[in-house]
């Protein structure tokens, strides 16, 4: 069961388990809702991925949605993740929830080691290449021991945003506050959140100067300038616009099995139960690229894809390296993560937390406002933020309004309030009545509500 069926195919499915011919369902978060009268146990692997909240109505957490079904079928629940969200952590060490530790692989094969490059000092060196030379060198060995490397970069298209040199305009998505990213196929700017496409312009909207520069590195000019440095090496890439066609996935992952590529560079979607016996080296392109997002996860989500990416290494007979390229290489999340020591992380991650009064300290609830005229938008903001400090207790803190840090999206403007609570038995029933009071709004072009529990996607 995933999103990937077709209606029919789905339906088919859906037909199988009503009629019993069934007994195990595999499938993305919608399969904790699979219809099974008798459920005997319910397995959520890499527990700690966020893909697993639905961001979009009706937005659930495919976890809390596996444990409400197990507590109605009085069966058990597994977590698994090597790298588990602190929330879930917690609870173990609270004894909520039974801990089960898997301290070795499962090959007995020791875990890579893991080299830091401080990208500062390369560039000091008088080295400008997007790659460290250590990371370089090792490729080449690899090249020449006919062995495979992944390389892993966040960050899909051509470069990042593309600015004018002459008066520093940067081409913008019209219906979004973000900046559009240039695809080298085509020729084409994107936005990565509503869609919208427009032909590169070769000369600045604004002043009409000709000095257009790119500024940024994303998985296509990365595959660039491999083929220009390792003109040998054959590279397959693996991000959201060469997986868009049905089975191109699979396809990719089953050239590189074949040993069709020498290296695999890709987006988050490599980071994790890849297991590759040749792959010996692992390379981290830019691993500050989530550290400084304003989002209280970010050093979690940081920690946690270093150890998976790094987890792709040396899984067999052949002993593997890492190299994570960074230019804040002190960072705990970057130190640990080199350290593989999870723990560490988690008892520093969590004096954070604590000191700052958030999750798995306190509760989140993050209201959003969008309307198309931005004065509507904060003014609606602004009587919510009223209303539910006068019914929630002094124990409970409400912050805002403010602009959200995508402060438009799809042609309308957005405002946020951000609820920290504890113990607060009212405010089930206060978030209710705003969304109640607002929704009949919102169908005759009033201002859109949007109430999300626990949330984690703060943009």
């Amino acid at each position: 069961l995933h999103s990937g069926l077709s209606i029919g195919e789905k339906y088919a499915e859906g037909r199988k388990i009503h009629r019993k011919e069934v007994q195990l369902v595999v499938g993305a978060r919608s399969a904790g809702f699979a219809p099974f009268e008798n459920l005997g146990m319910i397995l959520i692997d890499e527990e700690h991925e966020t893909s697993s909240k639905q961001e979009e109505m009706p937005r659930y957490h495919a976890r809390d949605v596996a444990i409400y079904r197990a507590r109605r079928h009085s069966c058990p629940v597994v977590l698994g993740s090597a790298t588990p969200s602190l929330e879930t952590f917690a609870r173990a060490a609270k004894g909520v929830y039974e801990l089960l530790e898997l301290p070795e692989r499962v090959s007995r094969q020791g875990l890579p080691s893991v080299h830091v490059v401080d990208m500062r000092e390369e560039l000091r060196s008088g080295n400008r290449s997007m790659f460290s030379r250590r990371l370089l060198d090792g490729l080449r060995q690899r090249l020449e021991r006919g062995e495979q490397a992944v390389l892993f970069l966040n960050r899909r298209g051509y470069s990042t945003f593309v600015m004018c040199r002459g008066c520093g305009y940067v081409i913008r998505c019209p219906h979004c506050d973000i900046s559009l990213t240039y695809h080298r196929a085509g020729e084409r700017m994107k936005c990565h959140y509503c869609g919208h496409e427009e032909p590169l312009a070769p000369r600045c909207p604004s002043c009409g100067s000709e000095h257009i520069r790119f500024f940024g590195t994303g998985t296509q000019k990365v595959e660039e300038e491999l083929t220009r440095l390792l003109p040998k090496a054959r590279v397959i890439r693996m991000d959201v616009d060469t997986t868009g066609r049905k089975g191109a996935h699979e396809e990719l992952l089953s050239r590189f099995a074949a040993k069709e590529a020498d290296i695999l560079l890709g987006t988050q979607m490599i980071a994790k139960g890849l297991d590759f016996p040749n792959v010996t080296l692992v390379g981290v392109l830019a691993a500050d690229t989530m550290l400084h997002l304003p989002d209280f996860r970010a050093a979690e989500k940081t920690f946690q894809l270093l150890t998976q990416v790094s987890g792709r290494a040396g899984r067999h007979e052949l002993p593997g390296e890492v190299v994570i390229q960074t230019y804040t290489p002190d960072h705990y999340s970057i130190e640990l993560a080199a350290r593989h020591d999870y723990r560490a992380f988690y008892r520093q991650e969590m004096m954070l937390r604590k000191a700052h009064g958030y999750p798995p300290y306190y509760y989140l609830t993050l209201i959003t406002v969008a309307h198309q005229e931005a004065p509507a938008a904060a003014k609606t903001a602004e009587k919510i933020a009223a209303y539910m400090r006068k019914q929630l207790s002094n124990e409970a803190v409400v912050l805002g309004p403010v602009a959200s840090p995508i402060a438009r999206l799809h042609d309308r403007y957005r405002y946020q309030c951000m609820i920290k609570y504890k113990r607060e038995p009212n405010v089930t029933a206060a978030l209710k009545a705003v969304i109640d009071r607002y929704q009949a709004d919102a169908a005759h072009g009033g201002a859109a509500i949007t109430v999300d529990t626990n949330p984690y996607m703060m943009m």
